[in-house]
């Protein structure tokens, strides 16, 4: 069953002017980074933890270890609040 086109296109609409997306913010994203790693995970995808490290507004280098971003990425939350 589709979904009523409508619906989609107000989805749509609603996202691109008043700002509302489906894609969790910056902090959310780090956050939620934080929490797996504190859990015990494994980020298994270095290029995803540098993009979360860039968009918060820290300088990564492509070489930088995983570990040491992980740790700036924990140091810029707690600078957040």
């Amino acid at each position: 069953m589709q979904a009523h086109p409508g619906k989609s296109l107000w989805r749509w609409l609603r996202r691109r002017f008043i700002g509302t997306s489906s894609q969790p913010s910056e902090l959310a994203q780090a956050k939620a980074l934080i929490s797996a790693v504190d859990r015990g995970g494994i980020p298994l995808n270095p290029a995803r933890v540098n993009a979360i490290a860039r968009a918060l507004g820290l300088e990564v280098s492509r070489k930088a270890a995983v570990e040491e971003t992980i740790e700036r990425i924990r140091a810029a939350l707690i600078r957040a609040g």
